[in-house]
């Protein structure tokens, strides 16, 4: 797991949103989100694991899984040898186990500063692997999800992934063990087409953009005009898709709630 995310930026930055100027020490202590206009900025998976779970809990596993360049695609080699110098791991998504408040979860925690938190081979793996852990110990899962969809540049195979990773949750429905999914900004395309929309229970941090096809290309397909929160977690909240907005100070509160009230197999005692 990269320790370069967790470097903390000195003296003052500016909003993403609202472009107000932010004493960095505040930044930080608030998570990452402005004091101001509450935007949610983007989070390392390092960083969301640190603020998550219980202190010294998680586990890094599956580190073996990496992608490869099977269809030999111009040029990919060498961007993702470069996001892998660049962010210190190897894929965008990072899976383990970890704790709650004492209790065991299976997790995966995906990072949107890896080429777009996109899904090729090695994630959908992750993914697939956390949750058939989850299945297989009664350990509820959890998954933060970050992406702007799948690997354009491995093909089919990345798109083989929203199968296989969908196969994977059913396995935890069966089992009897909830899965539940948070969207962070942002969710998009094929993750939320596959694994990421069919957990048990969906959170989502504030104003998180969730959609399947961006507003460019929607425009492009002669779509009509979409209302202003169109593809927002509020909108998805809304309409029913999202169970409930978690503000990032209330996630660990919220997600500790939910795994003692659902459960598990073995946290039932079954």
């Amino acid at each position: 797991m990269s320790n370069k995310a967790l470097n903390k930026p000195e003296g003052f930055l500016q909003c993403a949103n609202c472009k107000k100027i932010i004493f960095s020490v505040d930044f930080e202590q608030n998570l990452r989100v402005c004091p101001y206009c509450g935007h949610h900025h983007r989070l390392s998976a390092s960083h969301r694991i640190e603020i998550t779970f219980d202190a010294g809990s998680f586990v890094e596993l599956d580190q073996d899984i990496r992608s490869l360049n099977p269809l030999e695609f111009p040029e990919y080699a060498e961007k993702l040898a470069a996001a892998i110098e660049k962010q210190d791991a190897y894929d965008s998504m990072t899976s383990g186990t970890a704790a709650l408040d004492g209790l065991p979860v299976s997790v995966a925690v995906a990072d949107f500063h890896f080429m777009g938190g996109s899904m090729g081979s090695a994630n959908g793996e992750k993914i697939t692997r956390t949750l058939e852990r989850a299945a297989e110990t009664g350990h509820p899962a959890i998954i933060f999800c970050a992406s702007g969809g799948a690997r354009m540049q491995e093909g089919l195979l990345s798109l083989m992934q929203m199968a296989k990773t969908t196969a994977a949750a059913q396995r935890c429905s069966r089992a009897g063990v909830p899965f539940i999914s948070v969207f962070t900004d942002p969710t998009m395309a094929g993750v939320l087409a596959s694994y990421a929309s069919i957990a048990d229970v969906i959170l989502s941090e504030p104003k998180a953009l969730v959609g399947f096809a961006g507003l460019r290309v929607s425009k492009q397909a002669g779509v009509g005009k979409v209302p202003d929160d169109f593809q927002t977690a509020e909108f998805g909240y809304n309409h029913g898709m999202i169970d409930r907005i978690v503000a990032r100070k209330e996630m660990r509160t919220t997600l500790i709630h939910l795994v003692k009230t659902l459960g598990g197999a073995k946290l039932n005692g079954k």
